[in-house]
């Protein structure tokens, strides 16, 4: 959604508040999926000649895990803030946010938002115990019956030399 703030930027105390849904299918990650709908609470207050954006977000991620594969869902709900500029100068380009000629795409920003927090390791709880290397059993439903105690054929060389000692 394309938000016009020119009323904001040039009145002192002024304000847009919206509750909005992002459209996240512009994400370029193939492996990010979102249960729609991404709901967003945005406001934009001109304080004392300050824009700042600020944005309550909250959705589904629904993903594999990354230990057993299985499918998880999972509620997310993040507070975003921004400073919110007509015009970059030069060395303000990571402290701001550029709307220009006072025109904002909050779908854009708040994707990126969004992305950036989301976790780099998805588990589908914190004590997942993964899949068996040799059978590929999902080791939160039970042990499996493989003998572990064999050794990886790759570190024989150093039983032998553990043997030797």
């Amino acid at each position: 959604m394309i938000l016009d703030l020119k009323k904001v930027f040039l009145g002192e105390n002024e304000r847009v508040v919206l509750q909005t849904e992002v459209d996240i299918s512009k994400a370029d990650d193939a492996f990010v999926c979102f249960v729609p709908p991404v709901k967003a609470d945005v406001s934009v207050i001109n304080r004392a000649g300050v824009v700042q954006l600020e944005a309550d977000v909250s959705f589904v991620y629904r993903s594999e895990c990354d230990r057993c594969a299985k499918i998880t869902d999972r509620n997310y709900a993040y507070k975003f803030r921004h400073i919110l500029v007509d015009k970059l100068s030069d060395e303000s380009g990571d402290d701001y946010i550029e709307a220009p000629d006072y025109k904002l795409d909050t779908d854009a920003l708040l994707r990126d938002d969004i992305l950036l927090e989301l976790p780099s390791k998805f588990l589908c709880k914190e004590s997942c115990k993964g899949l068996c290397p040799k059978c590929g059993k999902n080791l939160n439903e039970g042990f499996c019956t493989c003998n572990m105690q064999e050794m990886d054929p790759r570190l024989a060389v150093l039983r032998q030399l553990l043997s030797e000692e």
